[in-house]
């Protein structure tokens, strides 16, 4: 496992020797992880195969070896490719909580562009140059706030989680989308059979039905979260 881990760091962060013998290489990882990336985005992560993406790249499968040794690591750069960098801030005037936002608000463009990523980036593994651009990024936008480094990494986690789980209900929810007011219709059947037994959900959801306000989990979340780390930022600054 270490030397499929140092094979990995190796191939995200360099240096990328040529070989000393054979055939001068005509391929770059970028272009190999970008074929894997169309497989992937297409028709989903069980289909991106070392088989699938060399015949793409018109290439035999012991070909494409020379360049990344398996899997593993093919997955690890597609990951770093279809994140990619995180863009400059537009405006580096704008306070942090304008800068998270647009920061958030990219991520969740990009996971939902290759949702296949959300499956791989959990749990202990080596991230790449440009997935780490993005957490140096959020933890930036909090400098002079009066928080420390560990809660400027949490208020980053907190974030990205909330990206993560709004992608993953998209997901769920198919290409019509709509998560909430889908499950608001079937709650709204269950509460007319048996609203007597959940009078406050049948409240809120009446509501709801009211006011239009469906689907509105992603924006509230996101203002909510900003909303609390201005208090405690205020508090530190008094």
């Amino acid at each position: 496992m270490d030397g499929e881990r140092d094979e990995t760091v190796r191939l995200l962060w360099g240096p990328h020797p040529k070989p000393a013998r054979g055939p001068r290489p005509r391929l770059d990882l970028d272009a190999i992880a970008r074929a894997g990336i169309e497989i992937a985005d297409a028709e989903g992560l069980a289909e991106v195969s070392m088989q699938r993406v060399a015949g793409r790249l018109g290439m035999t499968k012991m070909a494409l070896y020379r360049y990344v040794p398996g899997k593993a690591e093919l997955i690890a750069l597609m990951v770093d490719v279809a994140i990619g960098p995180c863009p400059e801030p537009r405006d580096r005037r704008e306070g942090w909580r304008e800068r998270l936002e647009d920061w958030a608000r990219g991520l969740i463009t990009v996971f939902g562009r290759h949702p296949w990523a959300l499956e791989v980036t959990v749990g202990p593994r080596v991230p790449g140059p440009g997935e780490l651009s993005w957490l140096e990024r959020a933890v930036a936008a909090l400098d002079g706030t009066g928080l420390n480094g560990a809660e400027r990494m949490d208020a980053a986690v907190l974030l990205v989680g909330h990206v993560r789980a709004i992608t993953q209900q998209a997901r769920a929810a198919g290409p019509g989308g709509g998560t909430e007011a889908r499950l608001g219709a079937v709650l709204g059947e269950l509460m007319e059979a048996h609203g007597e037994r959940f009078p406050a959900l049948t409240g809120a959801l009446a509501s709801v039905a009211r006011s239009g306000g469906q689907d509105q989990a992603w924006e509230f979340g996101l203002q909510r979260i900003l909303d609390g780390l201005a208090v405690l930022i205020d508090e530190r600054a008094r």
